[in-house]
């Protein structure tokens, strides 16, 4: 049975972008409460903002402020090297290596940071000497006091370290699963070692997954390093605190160490966005080129 088709295919489709009124609708209301909640801050009166302003580039906050990068910088440098022989570990075939990484993980996942500050802290409560040397004999290589060998700020790079380490070292097997595994197979068939195949095929492929979430951790870091006023470590917060319980301005020496804070994590987002880009080369990523846009189909 013939049928007719009235269509009329001459017309040009014009894709035309969907517009989507709800999404600017919030946006805006969103910034406006934004907004009004900076400046029902700014203006509050029970903050005297010359003292935000004297405070703000003071030396022992700059002091601080250089301690807590440095810090930072050398608690992840630790963790990352840790975090990649436990992952190696916990994907190793060796029973007794997965489960020394699995109880190291979970042990420092499962007590609070705060708790394993205070603990290396106060360590040498425990034990007032320590001796590094070979058991049942007579050598020693180190011994001394232990508050004179493991500072307050030894103590918390130990103890920041350990911690992250623990944590990142999911961040590194998830990366390193998410590696084809025909990518070992073709190493393995070309004479590499499990060393050369893991340094030079796997990590550099499972650096595209490590490095977003990495880089969350490094800043979890920089804002963790706070905790270490309790071991008196003088950092940012501590040298805050340590001023405003002079001059008992409290709220400011809050807003002052809250910008710095911020203005930290602010700029360790720039060299995270270049590493994804760097590794994310030749997949699809909404960072490294505009995402797809939606479209509606007419006729001109």
């Amino acid at each position: 049975m013939a049928t007719t088709d009235n269509t009329d295919y001459g017309d040009d489709v014009v894709a035309v972008p969907l517009r989507h009124p709800a999404r600017w609708i919030f946006g805006g209301i969103a910034s406006v409460l934004l907004l009004s909640f900076i400046w029902a801050v700014y203006s509050a009166k029970s903050i005297q903002h010359e003292l935000v302003a004297k405070y703000i580039f003071d030396p022992r906050i700059l002091q601080g402020m250089l301690v807590t990068i440095f810090v930072t910088v050398l608690c992840m440098a630790i963790a990352a090297i840790l975090a990649t022989l436990l992952a190696i570990m916990k994907l190793s075939a060796n029973p007794l290596q997965r489960w020394l990484a699995t109880g190291f993980i979970e042990f420092f996942r499962g007590t609070p940071l705060l708790l394993q500050i205070v603990f290396w802290g106060y360590l040498g409560i425990i034990f007032p000497q320590l001796v590094l040397g070979v058991p049942y004999t007579d050598i020693v290589w180190l011994s001394g006091d232990t508050s004179d060998l493991i500072p307050a700020l030894v103590a918390g790079v130990i103890a920041l370290s350990l911690n992250e380490a623990a944590y990142s070292a999911e961040i590194v097997r998830a990366g390193i699963l998410a590696v084809d595994s025909g990518q070992v197979e073709a190493a393995k068939s070309l004479g590499m070692s499990g060393g050369q195949t893991m340094r030079r095929i796997v990590l550099p492929q499972a650096m595209r997954v490590i490095i977003p979430p990495m880089g969350n951790e490094f800043i979890g870091m920089l804002k963790n390093t706070s905790l270490l006023q309790v071991i008196a470590v003088a950092e940012l917060y501590t040298a805050a605190s340590t001023i405003s319980s002079a001059n008992l301005a409290q709220i400011e020496l809050l807003v002052v160490s809250g910008f710095w804070y911020l203005a930290m994590t602010t700029v360790l987002g720039f060299p995270q966005r270049a590493l994804e880009r760097r590794y994310g080369r030749g997949f699809a990523t909404v960072g490294g080129r505009a995402a797809p846009r939606a479209f509606k189909v007419g006729r001109s």
